[in-house]
């Protein structure tokens, strides 16, 4: 996988370079410092995967993310950032990103950047604590375009807000096997892998 990495800390940028390399079958192409020089570097190398700060001096990440997925759509951006900011959350799943995480969770990139790899969203264990309020703060996705029955569809709601199977069980007065199996029919009706999925999908889907 050839990666790079873009970061306005000259030592962060480093740091991950020797650990990410380290890893088998990582090779970081290059690293920059702003949101302009991520612009150019990506349409010099067309990396595999560009991590990236958001906060940057001379032009932040999530702008220049909007850039280049207006470039390139099939870009994968991986935000690599402290702040777990609502407003940055929501903006680096508007533009298309391929996730979010901390940078405290070091130990996480690596397999992150492999999970994106293989086609996946990934989002660190803070912003997918925010996930539920962040859907009771806004409307959803409409979920009439994906032939779905009424059920399905609260079902959907309710796990977007962060309730447990027994919880849905309970509120739709369902047993938990019978929410398992919506839950499964909705999420292969969708194209989708897990519940996370399922709650970055219906936010994403209200943005659009």
């Amino acid at each position: 996988m050839n990666l790079i990495i873009v970061d306005d800390d000259r030592l962060v940028c480093m740091s991950l370079k020797t650990i990410l390399q380290a890893e088998e079958g990582i090779t970081v192409l290059a690293t920059g410092e702003s949101g302009p020089e991520a612009v150019w570097l990506y349409g010099e190398y067309r990396p595999d995967i560009l991590l990236m700060d958001i906060q940057m001096g001379g032009g932040n990440g999530l702008d220049a993310g909007e850039e280049i997925l207006k470039r390139y759509p099939e870009a994968r951006i991986l935000f690599l950032t402290t702040f777990s900011d609502d407003d940055y959350i929501l903006k680096a799943l508007k533009i298309g990103s391929k996730g979010y995480l901390i940078k405290q969770d070091i130990a996480s990139i690596a397999p992150a950047l492999k999970a994106v790899m293989s086609g996946q969203s990934v989002f660190g264990n803070e912003v997918v604590t925010r996930l539920p309020e962040l859907m009771k703060q806004r409307r959803g996705v409409d979920l009439s375009d994906y032939s779905m029955g009424e059920r399905e569809k609260e079902l959907v709601r309710l796990v977007a807000e962060g309730l447990s199977n027994r919880e849905i069980a309970d509120s739709m007065c369902l047993s938990e096997g019978t929410v398992r199996n919506y839950l499964s029919v909705v999420l292969e009706k969708l194209g989708l892998r897990d519940r996370t999925q399922l709650a970055v999908f219906y936010l994403k889907g209200e943005m659009r």
